[in-house]
Parts: C-alpha cells; sequence; structure tokens
C-alpha cells in the first residue's frame, strides 16, 4: 500500500514557502512593465485610473466572485487556499462558487454578459480559446510580464496551451493527466515486480495477472475516458488527432486507426468485460475486481481515502513514444472584473498570489506546473513518477470549440468501437468528417 509523508504537515511547509515566494515575485512585479491591457477583448478598455501593477492593493474593500469546478477531493485544498488569501488580504474578500464542471462551461458566458458572472476563476486549457472568442475572458500577457513568469518555468506544452491568436489568456496553476494505476497485491500475487513500460511487458502482466486468477485484469471503459486513452494511443502511435490550426481532424489515419483498434483488442482477448459503463472500470479497481485502471491522476486522494492497496504509473508505452494526454487548470480573468478599476487591480493580486501556490496544490493530487516549485511539491507524493514525465504530455490544440468538437464527433465513434458495434476504420472516418464539419463551422462562427 502506498506510505507518503503526512500531508498536513507538508501542507504548511509549502504554505510557508509560498508566502516567502509570492512576497518576492510581487516585489519584482512593482518593477515591472503594466499589467493593463490595452485591448481588453471584446473591444473594451481598462478601467479608468488602472495604472501599472504593483503587486499590492490598497484601494477600499472589495469582494472578488471566484469560480471553480472542484467539487471533488480537491475542493477542500482550493478552498483552504482562498481562506489563506483572505486572511493576508483583509481589503479583499474572495467569494467561491464551486460548480460541476459540465454546468460551469454552460454557465460562465451567459453569467458574464449578464453582469452577474465570477471576476476570476479557473478553467482547462482546452475551453480557453473557446471562451477568448466569445470575448468571456481577458488577455492576461501584461500581467504574466509584469510577474516574470516565462516559458522557462512551464513546460512548452503547457505553456503554449494558454496562447489564444497569439494572446495569452491562461496563467497555468498545474497539469493533470492519465496514469496507470495498480493493485500491488494483484501484482505480488501475479508475481509482477514492476509495473509494466511497454506493449510486451503491459500484455505480459495481464497474462501473469489472468494465471493468478484475475480473469479480466484491465477493463476498458466504453465511455469517459476512453478517449482520452485514445488520444493517448493515437500520439504515441505518431498520430495527431486535430490539425494545430483547428481545420480538420485526423481520427481516420492509420494511426489513429490503430489505436482504437488495439483498445478494442482487450476486449477481444478477454482481458476485459464487453460492456463496462462509465466509471465502472474504476468502481471496480477499487473494489479489486480488476487490477489495473488508466484514469486520471485526479483519482488520488479518492483512492488514499479508499484504504487499498495501490501504486500508480505513467500509462505504458504501447506504441512507438511514451506520450499521453494531459489538460491544465488555468485561471483567467473576466471582462467583467475590468470594469471596475478596484475590481480589476485585486483580481491581479489574487492570480498573482494564486499562481505562486502551485506547489501547495500539489496536496490536491495534481502536478505543479511551474518547474520552480515542482520536484520538492511532488517529492514523495503518489503523482511524482508522472510529473517527471511532464514533457511528454500532450494537449489538445488552443481550437475554440474542440470541447464540442470531442463530445459530438470523437466520443461516439470511440465507444460503438470499444463495443463491437463498428469497426474503428469506418466509425473514425465518419467520426473525422463530422469534426471537420463542426470545426469548419467554429472557425467561421469564431472568426479564427
Amino acid at each position: 500500500m502506498r506510505t507518503t509523508a503526512p500531508r498536513r504537515d507538508r501542507k504548511r511547509r509549502l504554505l510557508a514557502t509560498g508566502a516567502v515566494s509570492i512576497t518576492a515575485a510581487l516585489a519584482l512585479a512593482a518593477c515591472g512593465g503594466g499589467s493593463t491591457p490595452e485591448d481588453i477583448a471584446g473591444g473594451g478598455e481598462a478601467p479608468e485610473g488602472a495604472g501599472e501593477f504593483t503587486g499590492e492593493y490598497d484601494g477600499p474593500d472589495v469582494e472578488l466572485s471566484y469560480w471553480n469546478g472542484f467539487t471533488g477531493g480537491d475542493g477542500p485544498f482550493m478552498q483552504e487556499l482562498v481562506d489563506q488569501f483572505n486572511e493576508e488580504h483583509p481589503n479583499i474578500n474572495v467569494v467561491s462558487n464551486t460548480i460541476q464542471w459540465a454546468d460551469f462551461y454552460q454557465r460562465v458566458p451567459a453569467a458574464v454578459n449578464a453582469g452577474e458572472g465570477p471576476d476570476v476563476g479557473v478553467m482547462h486549457l482546452d475551453q480557453l480559446a473557446t471562451n477568448a472568442a466569445r470575448n468571456v475572458i481577458v488577455p492576461l500577457d501584461d500581467l504574466t510580464e509584469s510577474l516574470e513568469l516565462t516559458a522557462d518555468d512551464f513546460s512548452e506544452e503547457v505553456w503554449n496551451a494558454g496562447i489564444y491568436q497569439d494572446e495569452r489568456y491562461g496563467i497555468p496553476l498545474d497539469v493533470h493527466s492519465l496514469a496507470m494505476y495498480y493493485n500491488t497485491e494483484h501484482f505480488e500475487a501475479a508475481g509482477i515486480t514492476e509495473p509494466p513500460t511497454d506493449q510486451e511487458s503491459f500484455m505480459a502482466a495481464l497474462d501473469a495477472l489472468q494465471a493468478a486468477g484475475y480473469q479480466q485484469p484491465f477493463w476498458m471503459p466504453t465511455l469517459w475516458p476512453a478517449h482520452l486513452q485514445y488520444l493517448s494511443l493515437t500520439w504515441q502511435n505518431g498520430g495527431d488527432p486535430y490539425e494545430a490550426d483547428g481545420s480538420a481532424a485526423n481520427f481516420g489515419a492509420p494511426e489513429s486507426v490503430e489505436a482504437l483498434e488495439w483498445q478494442r483488442s482487450i476486449v477481444e482477448e478477454g482481458y476485459s468485460p464487453s460492456n463496462v459503463a462509465i466509471d465502472s472500470q474504476y468502481v471496480a479497481f477499487k473494489n479489486g475486481e480488476t487490477s489495473i485502471t488508466w484514469d486520471g491522476i485526479w483519482q488520488i486522494n479518492d483512492l488514499e481515502a479508499s484504504g487499498m492497496a495501490w501504486d500508480m504509473a505513467p500509462i505504458p508505452q504501447i506504441f512507438d513514444e511514451q506520450l499521453f494526454w494531459a489538460n491544465s487548470h488555468q485561471f483567467f480573468m473576466t471582462k467583467q472584473a475590468t470594469a471596475d478599476e478596484n475590481k480589476y487591480a485585486a483580481a491581479q493580486v489574487f492570480l498573482a498570489w494564486m499562481s505562486e501556490q502551485s506547489g501547495t496544490w500539489a496536496q490536491a493530487g495534481m502536478i505543479p506546473a511551474r518547474e520552480s516549485v515542482r520536484a520538492e511539491a511532488v517529492a514523495g507524493m503518489p503523482q511524482e513518477p508522472i510529473a517527471e514525465m511532464i514533457d511528454n504530455m500532450r494537449f489538445l490544440p488552443a481550437v475554440p470549440g474542440i470541447g464540442t468538437v470531442q463530445a459530438e464527433a470523437l466520443e461516439p465513434a470511440v465507444s460503438k468501437v470499444i463495443l463491437g458495434e463498428a469497426e474503428a476504420q469506418e466509425a473514425l472516418e465518419q467520426a473525422a468528417e463530422r469534426a471537420t464539419s463542426l470545426m469548419e463551422e467554429n472557425l467561421e462562427s469564431f472568426g479564427g
């Protein structure tokens, strides 16, 4: 069973480190350039009287609305950070509104346009371009420049993913990816001493687990996160699911077809049940019914609380290169915050402070986006071996509407093939046609 350093002690240490870091960062920011966008998205302007970002807020008491989707085990960690910020900044009161992610992305644009949405928030990087194109969120280039945040402190992939049409709309907080979880008791019973790292060792592990009595050791989901596994395998196989400019989907390419055929083969060869309902593979793993699952690192806290014997490793290299899907939570500011100079100034202080806390945020099971704090923050944590491979993570392109394309075109095709209801080639070609049509419509709608 996993054993880790006491989290509460680590959190105190990291918060103390963060307090020192933010003081230094704000001192640097005071010497930096202005953080007022010269051209706020949607044609607006910075509030009258808003000057350079000094790293402090000395104005009257102000309340900031902060929206996020941390409704799971990560929620309490985020709220503790907000409480810490409020304690250190008595003239800024940040009020959290935590909403399920699916509802979050429906509500934010309408709420902001009605003047009833968040001033600041967190969203996934694959939603930034959509909300930037809708003029819901505003550029943060000047703020990142004032904070001296540069590509040198981030992986290239996650840094670039926050840019849309040459402007930065997100400040990276973390990265979170797929990982391989495995039952250490099952592995011991099967004589497996090391987690598998490639296709040969992975298949050998499945065979050994079956021989030890675990007849279906790796359940292949038919829904979430099946399409994330497909994306990972496609990248591993040298394919690219989407054109970087958002003009087309490449699901029908040979590399993509082979990836999905491998997923289906897990069912056909008897390693998985034939119809795994959403989340059933994870529940089965937690209950000891299956030996291996590929899921997001956001499951770490839930598994630690379960008391089962488990460990984790990067998903194996099934094809030519060790790559896997990832996403990132990124801070944003809305055009609503720019309507008031006090809110605007306070929002910058809040985003600056929160960016400095990415090391503490590792306690929520995430991987800090900032290289300067990552190694220390994840030392001894379950996600440490995943964090070491941050340069192997791949993100969806910064294309408006990509989430809808995934949901309406890719996910149904992946599901049908894994269920055995369609052949991979035909299903993916049809999905690519549908996806490309949606992407062309999005380019026209969003002015891409």
